[in-house]
């Protein structure tokens, strides 16, 4: 059974204690969380969990399974057909080539989003394989910090 990453969508009711029941769920069963996402629906008492994690096909029903029983989860989606981003700000010494910089952050959707005397600060927002191939690329540049944020999904 190959263990293949899976992105998850859960809409919940926005109240207390709600992240400590999705993560006390996970830990309890050894579930491993690649990336959690969390943030309200705007306009409604509701927010909406982007939960990336892997394991098997029989894992992943056991997960959306337990989600399910959960309250307040008015909603768990896993499905393949999910667009996803993430985004990466990255700092970079001010020594190093802005130009060159530059050009490689728009190959990935993204800009350069500050310019100091001490540094350069890129954002990237783009499908987390390309983040992947973003960070793999950018080495040669001397990265002095890398801060990754969650995956956030949307159903097609």
């Amino acid at each position: 059974m190959e263990n293949e990453r899976r992105v998850i969508s859960v809409i919940v009711a926005n109240e207390a204690s709600v992240l400590s029941r999705i993560s006390g769920l996970f830990s309890a069963r050894g579930y491993n969380v690649v990336s959690l996402t969390v943030a309200p629906i705007p306009d409604t008492d509701y927010s909406r969990f982007t939960i990336v994690t892997k394991g098997s096909v029989r894992v992943i029903e056991q997960i959306t399974k337990q989600l399910h029983k959960l309250i307040p989860v008015l909603r768990v989606s896993e499905t393949e057909e999910m667009i996803e981003k993430e985004m990466v700000l990255v700092k970079f010494p001010i020594t190093e080539n802005l130009s060159d910089i530059s050009v490689l952050s728009n190959a990935y959707n993204g800009k350069i989003a500050n310019v100091s005397t001490e540094s350069i600060i890129v954002m990237i927002a783009d499908e987390p394989k390309r983040v992947e191939h973003f960070l793999t690329a950018i080495k040669r540049y001397h990265p002095i910090e890398i801060v990754r944020g969650g995956t956030v999904a949307v159903e097609r």
